[in-house]
Order: C-alpha cells, then structure tokens, then sequence
C-alpha cells in the first residue's frame, strides 16, 4: 500500500566520484510544466476555454465563490494536457504558481488554485437545477463549440469534407452506471463514438455498450451537418466508416439530405458468389507470380430480406494473398464516374485508418479516466479530454507548422515541448519565468511563440 503521507524530505544516491549526491524537495517556486505558456497562447488564439466556460452555468451565490466556473475548466484542461489524469494531482498541482497563470488566477502565488473536491463537483455539474449541485452544464452547447472551432478553422468553404466515424472501447473495473459485459472485447466497457475531420475532433460521445456500434450516430451526424451546412451550404460531404455503420438508417437519411457515404460491408455468400470471377483472377495473378494480387468490381446490390429501401453501389476488392482469399466490400452512394472502385477503396476508404491515431491521441489525454458512478460524470470528464486535444492540436495546427513536432502525437508534444523546468519569481509588476537553459528545444519554443503571437 502506498504511503501518501510521506514525511522524508532527504533523499540521498549513489556518490558522484568524491560528492555524495542529496536531494530535497525545496527548491522553492518552480514547476515542470514550463511549456504550458505556449498551450495558453494557442488558448487565446482559439478563444475556447472561455466559450466551453459559457456553457456552464454557476448558481452558487457569488460571495461563497472562489473559483469561477472558468477558471475550474482551464485548470482541469491544462492540467490534462500537461499529463495529470486524476483529480488527487491538484491537491498538489494548486500550489504551481504557473498553472495559476493560465489557468487565470489573478493574485499569483497569493491564492490557491482548486483542489479535487472543487474540480469534482465541477464533474458532477448537472443539466438542471439542483439543491446540492449548483454548476449546470448545457452539453449541446458543448457539442457546438467542437464543431465551430473546426469551422473556424478554415479560412474559406472547402469544396469537400469527410467526416470519419468510429468507436472504441473503454473498460470499467467498477460499478458505473450503464457498464455492460461486451462480447467482442472480452470486458465490461462503455462503447464511446468518435468523429473526425482529419484531425478535428467534431465529436465524443460516450455511450454504454450494451447496443449496436452505430446507435445514434444518425443524430450526431445529422446534428453536425446542418451545423456545418449553415456555415458551408455547399461543401460536399462525405461519411467514412466500417461495416459497422453500414446501417440502413443512416445510408438513407444520407441520400436523402445530400451526403456521401462509403462504409464497409461485412461479408456474407452471397457476396462472395458474385466475385467469383474476380477472385478466381486474383488467384491467377497470385499463383503466375506468389505475390498478393488484387482484382476490384462492382455492382448493384439489394438485400434478399428488403432490408435496404433501395439496390446500392457495391465495391468489391477480391484479394488473394499467401494465405488464401481476403475479400472485402464497401458500399457506396459516390458515382463511378467520379471515383472508380480501385480508386475509391485505396485512396478513400483505407485512409480512414489515419482516425486510429486520433483515437490514441484521445487516451493520451486520457479519456479512458471513466472511474467516475455515474454516466454523465464521464461524459463529462469525455468532454474535458476532448477540449485538452483541441487545445493540443490548436498548438499543432498554429504554432509547429513547419517544425519536427508538427506531425507530432499529443504524448510526443507533451513530452518534448511542455515539459521544461523552470523557476519562477513573482513581483508586483511581472511573473518572472526562468526556463531550463539546457532545454533542447528552444529552437521549436521561439518559432511556435512567434506562430501564435495575435
């Protein structure tokens, strides 16, 4: 059992040649996190935490306040991007008179940040009133900012867009709200929905695991293309998915307001009997030469069961490779005339990969933290990871273009980038921030602070 009450306060190692080699935590007004100053000038650039703090609502009586619901968010955002996951770390993390500055505090080093019981009925907020819980939480609201900051993004309308779905899984070792046994990943899990465009998160939705992999997918996009569609009336709009979302309540609200789609289709034999040629080909081509041959074709397809309202463009890639056959099959509302099946399955579809990396980004910022009773408690603290990569990726996007870092994961750039020492001295006219001299990064510190200057 860890001891968390530690009250050594000497640590002595192994001699240096003649010194012995002694250390003590006293080495005054300093933190670790010195490259945080660049995460709040990416901050003020996107304008977010301010706007995500305009979807709160803090029905506490103002006398009783010492923390505005403002300030509460930017010291749980940064300190996700900074790498502290749970709500204990600000039991210390409140003393860090650069986190103060941030995260907004006016009288640095005069007043504490919030500790955990704070940020933790920050968490809790509710959706409507409440005797005991007085910070309310319009999470529609929420939902909005990820997708205007993606639109704000783009100086002009872009003639195209693909919006990727995708879920994952988060496993629960308690006993939250919704925690359900799922088959396919072994475990008791939430089964959160994730979309992207490119790098812009427009998403997070946490979802028990307990129904189909698309379920209320159709909302969410319908909510963010008209969203978007607003700002962009004629941006074409295109959905990627697998199998999963091969859906027919989604294909056919598609065709009907005007968005693409090509998803995956899970295989069966009927589809296999129609590419009997193409495969039988593919095995020519495989056996003249033993390296993995492709054969694509399409066709019109409808279900036996009339499960579809309409027949649809399948596109079929008849593999063989080593080990024998590698079928695989997407279906399509996209015309062939613009994109023909090779085309459409290797430069389309297969890039949709690239969103595994977002994902991952997301557990670097630790989303997967859902330890919290309830199901709302979780998407909330979903939330508070998603503004932490906005954040991240806004310091990306604006200030290491251009740079070694600007392709860079969140871990790599949390690494590298935020974590430098530094010493820092208060004075009645200026917050003095002595920064490592050894820091190897320097370089990328002045060209990402010169990016985000506004």
């Amino acid at each position: 059992m860890l001891n968390t009450e530690c009250s050594q306060s000497e640590f002595e190692f192994e001699r240096h040649f003649s010194r012995s080699v002694v250390a003590r935590f006293d080495g005054g007004t300093m933190t670790s996190d010195g490259g945080a100053l660049l995460l709040r000038r990416a901050e003020r650039r996107l304008k977010l935490l301010g706007r995500a703090a305009a979807c709160f609502c803090d029905r506490g009586h103002p006398a009783y306040v010492e923390h505005s619901v403002e300030q509460l968010i930017a010291q749980r955002v940064y300190g996700l991007a900074l790498g502290y996951e749970d709500l204990s770390d600000h039991d210390q993390l409140r003393n860090d008179p650069l986190l103060a500055v941030v995260s907004g505090k006016p009288r640095v080093g005069e007043e504490l940040l919030a500790g955990k019981s704070t940020l933790n009925r920050l968490e809790l907020s509710t959706e409507k009133t409440d005797r005991y819980k007085k910070i309310e939480c319009q999470t529609e609201a929420l939902d909005a900012l990820l997708v205007e900051v993606f639109l704000e993004a783009h100086e002009a309308a872009p003639e195209q867009i693909v919006l990727d779905l995708d879920v994952t899984d988060l496993a629960l070792h308690g006993h939250q709200e919704g925690r359900f046994f799922h088959g396919y990943y072994d475990s008791y899990c939430y089964l959160p929905l994730y979309i992207f465009c490119g790098e812009h998160l427009l998403c997070a939705r946490l979802r028990t695991a307990d129904q189909d992999a698309s379920a209320g997918s159709k909302e969410e996009v319908e909510r963010i293309v008209k969203q978007i569609r607003r700002r962009w009336p004629e941006v074409e709009i295109i959905l990627r998915a697998d199998s999963g979302f091969c859906r027919e309540e989604l294909m056919a609200w598609s065709e009907e307001h005007g968005v693409h789609f090509v998803f995956g289709f899970a295989r069966n034999e009927r589809l296999r009997r129609l590419i009997t040629a193409a495969m039988e080909e593919a095995k020519r081509q495989h056996q003249a030469n033993k390296e993995p041959a492709r054969v694509f074709t399409e066709f019109l397809y409808e279900t036996t069961t009339g499960s579809w309202c309409r027949a649809r463009r399948v596109i079929a890639k008849a593999e063989y490779l080593e080990k024998g056959e590698n079928p695989r099959y997407l279906v399509t509302n996209l015309k062939a005339e613009s994109w023909p099946a090779q085309a459409l399955y290797e430069e389309l579809y297969c890039a949709r990969g690239e969103m595994e990396n977002r994902i991952k980004e997301q557990f670097s910022l630790f989303a997967a933290r859902v330890s919290a009773e309830t199901l709302r408690a979780n998407q909330m603290r979903f939330y508070f990871s998603a503004l932490a990569y906005v954040l991240v990726h806004g310091l990306r996007r604006l200030g290491l273009k251009g740079t070694e870092l600007a392709q860079a994961q969140v871990h790599t750039v949390r690494l590298q980038l935020l974590k430098i020492g530094a010493q820092i001295r208060v004075t009645v006219r200026k917050v003095w921030i002595s920064l490592a001299s050894s820091f190897p990064r320097q370089n990328i510190f002045a060209h990402a602070w010169g990016a985000l200057r506004c």
